[in-house]
């Protein structure tokens, strides 16, 4: 059932989302029941008395590549899930999209001892093996922790490929370079954050394992305490932002969210933006 569940709230409107618009223009043909309205050329349909639509290179070679950043920080959660938790369940509810899309999907995972790399395929068996790798990994070890990964990838990836970075909050704002990376890769960027993130612990002082440093600290809750909280989180904010400005290119989900439900109601938004 959660599979037919998936596979009915991923389809039909969403079946083109993650496709590129206008990158590379290749021909004309007849429009058929279920092609994009978007793509209809209106001077070719007015000129021939048929509905025709555009053919773009994307439509024939798309890619989905999916980038997990996996980083010790995921491993936070005050409550049943924690942040990796979600972000692997959610990549791989992108994964199957693909599938269903009949794009072909490719993995990067990315972790702190170095990147593995699944290369493209459009079959269901296997894409369906490379999430199964990829959720049965091992969380890293704090030890071996560095700063947050940058979604500024050099892995080599198709072109026209649409980029799906899962991972979290970057450490430092995007490069020069991001702007020209971004006009020949679409990236979309997806974060967990957890409520204590958002809010802070109500529960007042209580210790907590911090998955980054290793050990368990204790946490106060005091003004001070919140006004620093407050000033972390602004400018957390400010880099998450930063690196995608369009709020269609960006997407945070909780822990404590359906993240089905949260990918639906994403992909219905950035919909309806591209659409404008």
């Amino acid at each position: 059932m959660r599979g037919r569940r998936v596979e009915t709230a991923l389809t039909g409107d969403h079946r083109s989302i993650f496709r590129g618009r206008g990158m590379e223009f290749d021909q004309v043909v007849r429009f058929e029941f279920g092609d994009d309205i978007r793509d209809v050329d209106w001077n070719v349909t007015a000129r021939l008395g048929e509905v025709y639509r555009k053919v773009f290179i994307e439509d024939r070679e798309a890619s989905i590549a999916v980038i997990f950043a996996d980083h010790p920080a995921l491993q936070f959660g005050s409550g049943e899930r924690t942040k990796r938790d979600t972000l692997l369940e959610l990549a791989g509810l992108v994964m199957l999209l693909g599938v269903l899309n009949r794009e072909r999907v490719m993995l990067i995972h990315d972790r702190p001892e170095g990147a593995r790399t699944y290369p493209p395929a459009r079959r269901r068996d296997r894409v369906m093996a490379t999430a199964g790798a990829l959720f049965a990994s091992p969380p890293p070890d704090p030890l071996a922790a560095r700063a947050s990964a940058s979604p500024f990838v050099r892995h080599d990836i198709p072109k026209g490929s649409i980029i799906v970075w899962i991972g979290e909050v970057p450490d430092a704002p995007p490069p020069p370079e991001w702007g020209g990376w971004t006009r020949r890769h679409p990236v979309i960027g997806v974060r967990a954050e957890d409520r204590w993130e958002r809010d802070g612990p109500a529960a007042g002082a209580l210790q907590a394992y911090d998955p980054v440093a290793g050990r368990v600290v204790r946490l106060r809750d005091d003004a001070e305490t919140r006004e620093r909280h407050a000033a972390w989180r602004a400018a957390r904010e400010a880099r998450w932002n930063s690196w995608w400005p369009n709020p269609a290119d960006r997407l945070t989900i909780g822990p404590h969210e359906d993240a089905l439900a949260a990918l639906t109601h994403f992909l219905r938004a950035r919909d309806a933006w591209t659409a404008r």
